[in-house]
């Protein structure tokens, strides 16, 4: 007669070694920031679109500008020089969000999924990713605004370009969200003409004070109102509004949310 054996139960230290452990800071490391700068850097047609557009409107709209608008004080060039800034910024950490679709694609977010990296910890790389990617259209821009007559108060210049930096930059999770709700295919479909959209009823191509009063309550609801107003608050002085600030952070809050709702969901099929 054959001897069957129970198998053994393990200990209980030995059980909880088998278990996967989340390491600190949820899996957030150096190493994966710098795998995701080195993507982002050989995207080479990422960089040139997104340095090049906003220099292009910059070029366009704002070095013809001259004078004062009507019911202003600021320097036009200025406030171009810094909208135009905030767009690439925007354009830039947008379209670094969103090649999450592609990923998702070729099974990258489903493979991470088999590691102990938390989804709070993937979208904070992403969008500190953003975030460097995001300096280099704002400082092109503000280099090409020095040299064609944009001029504001010496404090100005470093407080504006910080700003228009971190406004734009944050909304890389607006292009996680997207990238990881659409398909691949459809992620920069949706987000080129969306943040275009988004860009003019939030006051970024043209003032808000020149807008008509039902504009201004528009755009007072949309995600980039708040943010672009804190970017040109240096150069366009008055009170500071709390509500812009409080618009940036629940947008950005939303956005970030969505992001790692959709990410769970994405790869808890794995």
């Amino acid at each position: 007669m054959t001897d069957v054996t129970a198998p053994r139960a393990l200990p209980v230290d030995e059980r909880i070694d088998l278990e996967r452990r989340v390491p600190g800071r949820g899996g957030f490391n150096g190493r994966l920031l710098r795998i995701e700068l080195l993507r982002v850097l050989r995207n080479k047609r990422t960089l040139i679109f997104t340095m090049l557009l906003p220099v292009v409107f910059y070029v366009a709209f704002g070095v013809p500008q001259s004078g004062r608008w009507p019911g202003t004080n600021f320097n036009p060039k200025s406030y171009e020089m810094i909208s135009f800034a905030l767009y690439g910024a925007l354009a830039a950490s947008c379209a670094i969000g969103a090649s999450v679709a592609v990923e998702r694609a070729q099974g990258w977010s489903r493979q991470l999924r088999l590691t102990p990296l938390t989804g709070p910890a993937y979208i904070g790389v992403k969008v500190l990713t953003a975030l460097i990617a995001a300096a280099l259209p704002v400082l092109v821009v503000f280099v090409i605004g020095a040299s064609t007559g944009a001029s504001m108060s010496t404090g100005a210049w470093p407080l504006t370009f910080v700003l228009s930096w971190l406004a734009g930059g944050l909304f890389a999770s607006l292009g996680l969200f997207v990238g990881y709700l659409v398909p691949s295919e459809n992620a920069m479909q949706i987000l080129g003409p969306g943040i275009s959209l988004l860009a003019f009823a939030g006051g970024i191509f043209y003032p808000l004070a020149v807008m008509s009063h039902t504009m201004q309550n528009v755009a007072s609801f949309t995600p980039m109102w708040g943010l672009s107003q804190i970017a040109r608050y240096p150069l366009l002085g008055g009170s500071f509004n709390v509500m812009w600030l409080v618009s940036g952070v629940v947008w950005i809050g939303l956005f970030a949310a969505g992001a790692v709702w959709r990410f769970r969901s994405d790869t808890s099929r794995v």
